[in-house]
């Protein structure tokens, strides 16, 4: 009955046994009629030629095959049991949780068993998760069955060196467009991942989000697309994502008549009982990140909302009232009424006479016989 050939694989792998548990430097001879796989050889010349492209092949992975003499004056070689080891692995709360994080991405059948792996040696290990590890971070189990094929394709035409092609949709209700990017790299940014690249169809430096891509396919040769030296990914990301957001969050200082706006009110870090003139009320302090819903929610509490500070965005209201006055009266020589845009409101036309509050000011904004505006401060 014949026996299976031995790859060169295992042929190494029985060494690295060999060697390794060997309580002393053996010699050629003693692997050549020990170890599986070198008893084949054809000849001494033969064996001696694969025993030192095996060691060879050894060393050049790190592993520290060392020369040596046995007790009888013979060259030997064993592999150092104390070099050859790895030392205890420790992770804290917070690299346990990447392991944990990049367990729950990758599902693909082909790293499945693994990552399961993982995860069991650091349970053994007594590596405990906190219950909220995943808290804010986008997985591709969580979003679409193609996240992965996309994230898989991406990451092959980067170690390749290759542009690639896809449907990319910028919003939900968006259509898909097509686009051909020489990518840089994939990075995360608050919770979700990106793609940053060059952008061939619109000629400039591009972020997709991955969640939102499809039909990802690598065109050209290898080694096409070079990343520009110095390029930060990771700040890229974080100013293209940041600026369309609206992440930088001013606070502004905001009054608020009493029992009344309570859409701005909920928008309070704190507040502070506070007296406007002769009116009760509270100073509010609010935390404006997108500055559009805010200025909505302070135009639509009237003259129950008084911004204080800071200027900018004083002046930010001020404009936004002055716009709606101007459709207003623009709507009152037709004698119409106008449904504001900005708050849903009715705005009675200025030519009946009737006035409208400035949220942002407190002034009065009354319609005269001419149909001019005046502005009378409440204080």
């Amino acid at each position: 009955m014949g026996t299976s050939r031995i790859t060169p694989d295992e042929r190494v792998l029985n060494l690295v046994i060999c060697l390794l548990h060997a309580p002393q430097f053996v010699t050629a001879e003693y692997i050549r009629k020990n170890v599986t796989g070198y008893a084949s050889s054809a000849s001494g010349t033969s064996f001696k030629r694969m025993l030192e492209r095996d060691k060879m092949n050894l060393r050049e992975n790190g592993i520290p095959v060392v020369t040596g003499l046995t007790p009888e004056g013979e060259e030997g070689y064993r592999i150092d049991p104390a070099t050859y080891s790895l030392p205890e692995i420790t992770l804290d709360v917070q690299e346990a949780a990447a392991v944990a994080m990049a367990v729950a991405f990758w599902k693909v059948p082909e790293v499945a068993a693994l990552s399961r792996t993982a995860m069991l040696k650091l349970e053994a290990a007594g590596i405990d998760l906190p219950d909220d590890v995943f808290a804010d971070i986008e997985t591709t189990a969580g979003r679409t069955a193609d996240a992965e094929p996309v994230l898989a394709a991406l990451v092959r035409a980067i170690d390749t060196g290759r542009a690639v092609t896809f449907e990319y949709r910028a919003g939900s209700t968006a259509a898909p467009t097509s686009r051909t990017l020489e990518p840089w790299g994939v990075v995360t940014h608050r919770g979700h991942w990106y793609v940053v690249g060059h952008d061939r169809t619109r000629k400039a430096t591009r972020t997709f989000r991955l969640s939102r891509l499809s039909d990802v396919e690598p065109i050209g040769k290898d080694g096409s697309v070079a990343i520009p030296e110095g390029v930060d990914l990771q700040r890229t990301v974080a100013d293209t994502v940041d600026s369309a957001i609206g992440t930088t969050e001013l606070v502004a200082r905001v009054w608020v008549a009493a029992d009344r706006a309570h859409g701005v009110r909920r928008m309070a870090r704190s507040t502070t009982p506070h007296r406007l003139g002769d009116a009760d009320g509270d100073l509010l302090e609010i935390g404006v990140r997108y500055e559009t819903s805010a200025v909505r929610a302070i135009l639509g509490a009237g003259a129950d909302v008084v911004v204080l500070e800071p200027a900018h965005f004083r002046a930010t209201v001020i404009d936004a009232l002055d716009n709606l006055i101007e459709v207003t009266r623009a709507s009152a020589a037709t004698g119409d009424h106008h449904t504001s845009a900005a708050t849903g409101d009715h705005h009675t036309s200025a030519a009946t006479g009737d006035h409208h509050t400035s949220a942002a000011t407190g002034d009065h904004h009354t319609s005269a016989a001419t149909q001019e505006l005046g502005r009378t401060t409440v204080r």
